[in-house]
């Protein structure tokens, strides 16, 4: 018998599959259902990791069972291939992005090719190529005519890193979500955004459509991020300008209580306050570089400057304070808020800092008595934010709070001095981004005629050549052939764009190009895409729940408002794989983490071996910072593709965290062999082609059907319900068990039957079959040498038969007054009074009903016996 040698077989299977083009995807197939299942589409950066196997093997598994389950498959993969750290590359080697890009995609597309993927490589798209990036050009276009693109002068999030803008969603703790390292700034810059509140209440309300498909964790997180709040906007008029100054507020009830008012550091009337009183601008500075989320976060110390200006709050005519306040963003509401220290936390610790004043205008009632309880501002230890009964409040004393919160709302409307509204913490989306790796913004300046759009002929407007990489500034603005145009209109002198798009924007519709991939009229057919959107199943990262999941959202319902398609949402399911966790070594005395390499483990503790220090040892997610991550390619070199597939997909459930253990992968590796050696070895019995006679089976026979048809059923059920592959790989290794007993046990013996052979020859095809969309090149090999045509990707799932995975006898407790005297195993049919007969003939239930009356024998069939005596 051969030996199972993965290297070779995988090199020959990657060549057959590749010569017979065999998963090239029609649009449309007669008599088949189309499914699409789409994995996030990688950032070329070099070389694959673990990660990125588990991602890929997951999508994979899911396209070829779907495949054998009879639908027609769309499994596409190309590259987020525009970014920063291909134009750092250039500044750092001296190589065009383009060239390094390019470099790096041939290197993963052939270590995706290593793995055994699925894909349909004539669809492949990269999104830094002329023939994709036109279409996010043309797609600003249209926006721009509905007007959905606009530009503004804006405070913006600014890595000096990086030297360009960030998005909120692209902002972690303070800082780039790109290197975690330099604090992100405030700048004031003329920006593009795209129109994305537009859609906020929408993007909240598809939410009921995803509900059956999504993780509550993913939509929780969207809907706080978009954060919609029913308020009030209040206009407080402002003394010095006799402006209004508006503030939301979802507690208007508390409007009398209001003493003074805070606007955020960003607030464009800052601009005018350090115009009169200049000598608050470093605080001011100070309090805009602060992290945001460290200026909002519970129990950070509110940092605040009066600004000597004053607002009259229009209920009562008080004049009070206005402050400039660190807790303030212009992110939510107008950037302005109204204090009521004595009924919210923030405004109260404020308030106690400054020495401002107080005024309670919300009494609590007392549960026992139900009087009012006075509150006396200078006793206040903490602001009281419940509900009560309306003090201090003019012609609304004595009424509820929460009926006040109807009838100030409604009064502050009746009298003009503001409205009821609706606010969203989402703010449009910032796409410029002062760098050269990206989409050119297809706009021009031109003198006579403003802010126009290049001609659709003239699309796509491609990136320079001619641009220098010094680290400094952004390149683009050093080519002068780029900025150099002539305007579409009038045909003068223009001047070009230099900024270029968020690269979120390549990748919020390149699952609609896959389907449509060559098309040089349109971005994509709507017949077409009609056939394959939504997605069936989307496989991705949770950390993308904000920004690529949200975004892409937001540009589906504009697709389809611009009737380029008709979905509401861009994706039925999302499976959110759990991250990969290794062990990461650290070691105090040269102060870095460890490759695993230079570390030596004995026991459960680990060695430099350079040195002999004892490091730290932490199980944590794989990252190259930490050097724990594992490069797929050596484990498949090592132990192939096939193994490692079969590993990652049986170490956990893919909604959970896998722990890396190559002793994992060596496991993985005795069973595929375990398989090939009952195959190879038992080959004989797959002669027998005829069909099983189950009227002939005996009882050891039946004992492997059944195991055979259950394993089937869960195997399947498994799949479909939750993707739980690792319970559907452990049900197949209990499967080859019983096979391995039965090949030993029965075959060859004196109870073989001439349908023992047939049975076995039906399991090990199963089994095969069974396992194909987890190790492929593996049971095709098989599959050859069993004799077979065609390949497993095209052969039917197998199907269980119901009535099989039931066995025809059943155990049944016997007891004694409640109590386990026996067991008796029977027919499935037999009629109650035979059990009740059986039963009584058990010589231990004899023991305890000799010399007692039977009082009445309770049978329950298929379960129980119960024997009352007396």
């Amino acid at each position: 018998m051969r030996e199972y040698n993965f290297g070779e077989i995988e090199k020959k299977w990657q060549e057959e599959w590749k010569n017979q083009n065999l998963f090239k995807t029609e649009n449309k197939v007669e008599g088949k259902e189309n499914y699409y299942v789409l994995e996030m589409l990688p950032y070329p950066s070099g070389k694959l990791h673990v990660g990125h196997a588990r991602n890929y093997t997951i999508g994979d598994v899911i396209a070829r069972y779907k495949r054998m389950k009879g639908l027609n498959v769309l499994h596409p993969m190309g590259w987020d291939s525009f970014g920063l750290p291909a134009e750092n590359a250039a500044i750092q080697n001296g190589a065009h992005p383009a060239i390094w890009t390019k470099s790096n995609i041939e290197n993963m597309n052939r270590q995706l090719k290593m793995m055994g993927l699925s894909y349909d490589w004539d669809r492949e798209i990269a999104s830094y190529t002329p023939e994709y990036y036109k279409w996010n050009q043309w797609i600003f276009k249209k926006m721009y005519e509905k007007g959905l693109v606009y530009k503004k002068k804006s405070t913006v999030n600014w890595c000096p890193d990086c030297q360009t803008v960030l998005a909120n969603e692209q902002v972690e703790d303070g800082m780039c979500w790109r290197h975690s390292k330099t604090p992100v700034i405030q700048k004031d810059l003329e920006q593009w955004f795209f129109k994305i509140t537009e859609y906020a209440d929408e993007l909240l309300q598809g939410h009921k459509e995803l509900k059956e498909g999504w993780p509550d964790k993913v939509l929780t997180m969207q809907k706080n991020w978009i954060g919609k709040s029913y308020g009030t906007e209040v206009n407080l008029k402002i003394i010095e300008t006799g402006e209004n100054l508006p503030v939301f507020t979802t507690r208007v009830e508390t409007l009398y209580g209001v003493t003074y008012a805070v606007i955020a550091p960003e607030h464009p009337l800052v601009d005018e306050i350090l115009k009169v009183n200049p000598s608050i601008k470093s605080s001011v500075f100070e309090m805009k570089n602060t992290d945001m989320i460290e200026r909002t976060a519970e129990g950070k110390e509110k940092t605040g400057i009066a600004t000597g200006w004053h607002v009259i709050n229009p209920v009562n005519g008080e004049e009070i304070p206005l402050w400039i306040g660190d807790y303030v963003l212009m992110n939510y509401g107008t950037g302005a808020v109204m204090a009521v220290p004595t009924h919210d936390e923030r405004d109260f610790a404020f308030a106690k800092k400054y020495n401002l004043p107080l005024k309670v205008v919300i009494n609590p009632i007392d549960k026992k008595t139900k009087e009012e309880i006075v509150i006396i501002p200078s006793e206040m230890a903490n602001a009281f934010v419940g509900t009560g009964v309306m003090t201090n409040s003019d012609k609304f004393n004595g009424i509820s709070s929460k009926e006040a919160l109807t009838k100030i709302a409604e009064y502050v409307e009746e009298k003009g001095y503001g409205e009821r509204t609706v606010k969203y913490r989402l703010k449009d989306w910032g796409v410029s981004r002062q760098r050269y790796w990206g989409t050119p913004i297809p706009a021009l300046y031109c003198e006579k005629c403003g802010i126009v759009m290049e001609n659709d002929e003239n699309l796509p407007v491609k990136l320079p050549t001619d641009v220098e990489f010094s680290g400094n500034g952004n390149p683009l603005e050093t080519s002068e052939s780029f900025k150099h145009a002539v305007c579409p209109k009038c045909g003068g002198e223009a001047r070009r764009d230099t900024d270029t798009m968020d690269t979120f924007v390549d990748s919020s519709w390149y699952f609609l190009r896959y389907c449509d991939p060559k098309n040089t009229d349109l971005p994509f057919a709507k017949d077409i895409v009609d056939g394959w959107a939504p997605v069936d199943q989307y496989i991705g990262g949770i950390e993308h729940a904000v920004m690529h999941l949200l975004y892409s959202r937001f540009f589906h319902k504009v697709l389809r408002d611009m009737g380029l398609l008709s979905s509401n949402e861009p994706f039925k399911r999302l499976l959110t794989q759990g991250m990969v966790l290794g062990p990461s070594y650290y070691s105090n005395a040269e102060n870095r983490f460890l490759y695993p390499e230079d570390v030596e483990i004995k026991g459960a503790q680990a060695f430099l071996k350079t040195t002999g220090e004892e490091v730290q040892v932490k199980v944590e997610k794989m990252s190259k910072s930490k050097n724990n991550g594992v490069d797929p390619e050596i484990m498949i070199n090592k132990y192939g593709a096939d193994t490692t597939r079969l590993f990652i997909m049986f170490a956990a459930p893919p909604e959970r965290e896998l722990e890396w253990n190559e002793n994992g992968l060596a496991g993985a590796a005795r069973f595929l062999n375990k398989v090939w050696r009952l195959v190879l070895e038992n080959k004989e019995y797959l002669e027998d082609k005829k069909s099983i006679d189950y009227s002939k089976l005996t009882k050891e026979d039946k004992a492997l059907v059944r195991k055979l048809h259950q394993t089937i059923k869960k195997v399947t059920e498994s799949i479909e319900a939750d993707y739980h592959f690792n319970t559907s790989i452990a049900a197949t290794m209990e499967l080859l068990n019983e096979m391995q007993d039965f090949r030993a046990n029965i075959l060859g013996t004196e109870k073989e039957t001439t349908e023992s052979k047939k049975i076995f020859r039906e399991a090990m095809i199963n089994v095969v079959i069974m396992l194909s969309p987890f190790t492929p090149h593996f049971c095709d090999e098989l599959w050859e040498e069993m004799g077979n045509a065609g390949k497993l990707f095209t052969i039917a799932w197998p199907i269980y038969i119901e009535e099989l995975t039931i066995a025809d006898e059943v155990e049944i407790a016997v007891q004694v007054n409640g109590k386990l005297r026996g067991t008796l195993e029977v027919d499935r049919s037999i009629p109650k009074d035979e059990i009740e007969k059986m039963a009584l003939e058990i010589e231990n239930v004899k023991k305890f009903i000799e010399m007692k009356k039977v009082m009445k024998v309770i049978v329950v069939p298929g379960k129980i016996v119960n024997i009352v005596v007396k």
